[in-house]
């Protein structure tokens, strides 16, 4: 039965919820009402109010609020039920252009439903189905547009379609018949910019939301106020009459509602009810705004099954019925859904088990089964909430304490242990460029001279360092006391092993030299040879490679310095008379001497490093890699622009700064919108001037941009930063700032264009615009940035390879009993989850940007030594470490992933941590 008092939400909520759809606010229930007139259910009032028959009333899930650009739609899914509300709109005539946008758009749609052109078997589809009025005409056209499709995956095809479909200028449009005062025939539309007037299918006149002080309706007439404009010919309130009140009062209520949708931060708060009488509708808007929405999908990014379009959509979509080719219609019969009310009035929590098993991304794969629940009862998120499955050991406390009595507690065991844990992961990341040798070296498309120069290098390394990791295992071994050697007191040591070793490595540093070598020649060849750049690509997307190729061939430089750490806090724990003190001052001096020599090259290596990686996340861009850039900071602002506040990534190298979105190719690669050089710029706070909180404009010789940055401490570092580079940018001869392709260098974004008018040329470009980049890593610290609307120097970066870590941690979840044990490595700004150190790639990982760590409260009851708690919004982890060291370790090097560099600096120089 249905509750009594059941409001809409709670029936468009099941629908949702059938449908695992995370971005439903966008859509909404239409029902024709008793006077015949369509209207959406409103959230608000109870559903008995509004449905007068309900069992042989049909709702229907449509679309609701269109976006000025589908990039705003984050999930696949999404955009699947928007390229099918297009598809219903193009066939029932209401979507109107001309027929080269009305093949265009056919031809998107049938390659995600036939796939690639064959040519007999496209055109008796087309002459089977019908997808456009008056078809027929139009066959040739299509199936020449769908020639030029080839490769196009569904998601691909529907992204194309929304890009064609979004320039329309009818898009989203919903005509509301109305006459003026001199009665005129015309029509009112709403849309995201405001009020529209349409006489027949051509927009004649705009009244933008900056523009309209109130919007109101008396009986028939509906009212549109608008803000004094001296150097305005309009008067300042217009007049339209509708077909009836109950017409005004539809077209006023959706007109709220878009308001709110599009131009508020949060949704708005009830108004109090008045005591005695009311005056006019009490009515507003309900659900979250597109700024709630994507703040939420953003920090969700990753909890769900990834949608497969085309092929998982009928089980997604059951039990509503499956959207076949042209029929769009997701209608569902109010009765057919009293039996999911019924669930819900018994307290069952989910209305449909369909939403399964999520996933671990690691490399922007599939990685590992999860379990299907977290302790609060959601979906977990490799983005925020890493949950391995039961196959991962849980160890006990009387386990944790026998093993705490029998092995040592000096702090220099612990130390040593660290350089043991830390060269497993080095040793194996040394492997995945080994097998990248194995993998690319018997190609023929690999010139001679990168042979010479790559694999030259690492072969040697990855012997080397096998048989110390050997060496350091027995010492540790021994120090333990796994045999009687330990009596003895001669093995509790490691400085000599390491100086012994050293000294052996000193011949191999010479190769170390050529790493930058390494990099160019890579670049070089992939540049020339496209086989050769698909077999690195290919091999970079394998779960092994868990961080970008090229930051594994620079892991030796990096290992140097993790040694001379690992020596320096030995030599500052042991007495000048330990036995090991002697061996590890002398281990330091070496190693010391040549992180020294290698330190200017190391600084310029990262920097190139840097750029190759960026590269391969940016669209749009030309010549980003050249020898006198530097990359300086890159994240998220929101840019001001006639739609609004709109979020953007913003790149600031020494020479320029780009801006992009993310764009819906299948690897969600940044698409450059323009660039600011930073030659002639200044910079100014302007939070007064706009009434944006921590806005400040960037003022350059060709234009300005208004940006708004998440906090105050966000907008100081993007301040300072461009500050300097532009004070450097003076005095340096540095590149030529014209970076972007040929389509994109009147430095023109798109989405600050006002009229969006359909042209020929839009057409052509929107069907040329799909490019097809190979897949790369999906989930890049540049991906992180974006979902958790923060930023990160290179600073950050070159501290962030210098605090590595790894070890076994034990894990629990705020809500969860017993403790989980993992093998945990810390880099690139990540903890990357294992079972076990000889497991091959990780089965998880977890970004640290916006993340704290911190210590347990007395109020969460963790009664145990040396936990560490790190949290996001609401996802709350509790981690176990073995000991003090080992527990001040992981909070150092946490908090440098965590907080900025130069707070990191000053807390990573102390050496006492509370716990």
């Amino acid at each position: 039965m249905w509750p009594q008092k059941a409001s809409g939400k709670v029936l468009f909520d099941l629908v949702c919820s059938h449908m695992n759809l995370i971005e439903g606010d966008y859509f909404g229930l239409e029902f024709q009402n008793h006077q015949k007139m369509m209207v959406w259910l409103d959230h608000i009032k109870p559903i008995i109010k509004q449905l007068r028959r309900p069992k042989h009333t049909i709702l229907r899930f449509a679309v609701k609020f269109f976006p000025p650009d589908h990039a705003q739609l984050l999930e696949e899914l999404t955009r699947y039920l928007f390229a099918l509300q297009i598809k219903q709109d193009v066939s029932i005539g209401r979507l109107t252009c001309n027929d080269s946008s009305a093949a265009l758009m056919v031809s998107h749609i049938i390659q995600s439903e036939i796939g690639d052109f064959e040519e007999s078997q496209c055109r008796s589809h087309l002459l089977n189905n019908n997808y456009i009025p008056d078809q027929m005409p139009l066959i040739d056209k299509i199936m020449e547009f769908h020639s030029k499709n080839i490769g196009q995956t569904p998601a691909e095809s529907d992204y194309q379609l929304l890009e064609v479909a979004r320039r329309l200028e009818m898009y989203g449009i919903r005509l509301h018949p109305a006459k003026d005062r001199e009665g005129t025939r015309l029509s009112l539309a709403v849309a995201h910019t405001g009020v529209l007037v349409f006489q027949g299918h051509t927009k004649i006149n705009a009244f933008n939301w900056s523009k309209v002080r109130k919007l109101s309706f008396k009986r028939k007439r509906f009212l549109i106020k608008l803000r004094p404009d001296l150097n305005s010919s309009y008067q300042d309130t217009l007049e339209f009459l509708m077909g009836s009140r109950d017409c005004c009062k539809v077209f006023w209520k959706i007109c709220v509602e878009y308001h709110a949708f599009f131009r508020l931060f949060e949704e708005p708060k009830p108004k109090p009810k008045p005591v005695l009488f009311t005056r006019g509708s009490s009515f507003r808007f309900s659900g979250r705004t597109q700024k709630q929405v994507m703040d939420y999908v953003k920090e969700s990014e990753f909890k769900k099954i990834p949608f497969e379009s085309r092929v998982q959509h009928n089980s997604r979509l059951s039990p509503l019925p499956s959207p076949r080719h042209h029929e769009v219609p997701t209608e569902v019969s109010v009765s057919v859904l009293q039996m999911a009310f019924s669930r819900v009035g018994s307290n069952s929590p989910h209305l449909s088990a369909s939403s399964g098993h999520s996933h671990g991304m690691v490399n922007g794969q599939k990685s590992l089964e999860l379990c299907s629940h977290s302790p609060d009862g959601r979906q977990p998120s490799p983005l925020t909430s890493p949950l391995l499955n039961d196959a991962c050991s849980v160890r006990t406390d009387d386990e944790d304490e026998v093993r705490r009595k029998r092995f040592p507690t000096d702090r220099a065991y612990f130390i040593a242990k660290e350089l043991l844990t830390t060269e497993r992961t080095y040793l194996k990341d040394l492997e995945v460029v080994t097998s990248f040798q194995n993998a690319v070296g018997q190609d023929e498309a690999t010139p001679d001279s990168l042979k010479d120069t790559v694999f030259s290098s690492f072969e040697p390394l990855h012997k080397f360092h096998t048989g110390f990791l050997r060496e350091v295992e027995q010492r540790l071994a021994l120090w333990e006391g796994r045999s009687n050697a330990h009596i003895k007191g001669d093995y509790q040591r490691i400085g000599d092993v390491m100086l012994k070793n050293f000294q052996g490595l000193k011949p191999l540093t010479a190769n170390l030299h050529k790493q930058s070598e390494v990099l160019l020649e890579l670049e070089k060849a992939c540049r020339s040879s496209r086989r050769l750049e698909g077999l690195c690509r290919d091999f970079e997307l394998q779960k092994v490679c868990y961080v970008p190729l090229n930051v594994f061939i620079l892991r030796p430089l990096h290992r140097l310095i993790h040694y001379k750490q690992i020596l320096e806090r030995l030599c500052k724990h042991y007495p000048a008379t330990h036995v090991d003190f002697r061996d590890c001052r002398a281990a330091l001096a070496d190693v010391s001497e040549v992180v020294e020599q290698l330190q200017g090259s190391l600084i310029k290596m990262e920097n190139f490093q840097k750029l190759l990686e960026l590269k391969k996340d940016l669209i749009g861009v030309d010549n980003l890699v050249v020898p006198s850039r530097e990359f300086i900071r890159l994240g998220c602002l929101s840019k001001l622009s006639g739609k609004g506040l709109q979020q953007r990534m913003f790149f600031l190298f020494s020479d320029v700064i780009l801006y992009t979105s993310r764009g819906m190719t299948p690897t969600n690669q940044f698409k450059v919108h323009g660039q600011l050089p930073l030659h002639g710029m200044t910079i100014r706070e302007s939070e007064d001037e706009w009434g944006v909180p921590h806005a400040f404009t960037l003022v350059g010789e060709q234009q300005s941009v208004v940006v708004a940055a998440s906090s105050l401490a966000e907008m100081e570092k993007w301040m300072e930063d461009i500050k300097v580079a532009i004070e450097t940018a003076k005095t340096s001869n540095g590149p030529s700032p014209n970076l972007l392709t040929s389509n994109l260098t009147d430095n023109k974004c798109p989405e600050d264009s006002t009229v969006e008018a359909e042209s020929e040329d839009d057409i052509a470009a929107s069907h040329t615009s799909l490019e097809r980049p190979a897949p790369h890593r999906g989930n890049t610290m540049v991906h992180v940035c974006w979902h958790r609307n923060t930023s990160v120097s290179m600073v950050d970066f070159s501290v962030a390879v210098e605090n590595q870590l790894s070890g076994n941690l034990l894990r629990k979840f705020k809500n969860s009993n017993g403790w989980q044990k993992l093998w945990v490595v810390f880099t690139n700004f990540s903890l990357f989850f294992y079972k076990s150190h000889q497991d091959d790639y990780p089965l998880a990982s977890l970004p640290l940007l916006g993340y704290s760590v911190t210590i347990p409260s007395e109020s969460e009851n963790i009664h145990k030594d040396y936990v560490f708690k790190l949290h996001f919004k609401s996802h709350v982890y509790y981690f176990r470490s073995e000991s003090e060291y080992t527990f001040e370790r992981w909070m150092e090097v946490i908090r440098s992933a965590t907080i900025p560099s130069s707070v990191a600096r000053v807390l990573n120089n102390k050496e006492s941590h509370p716990h």
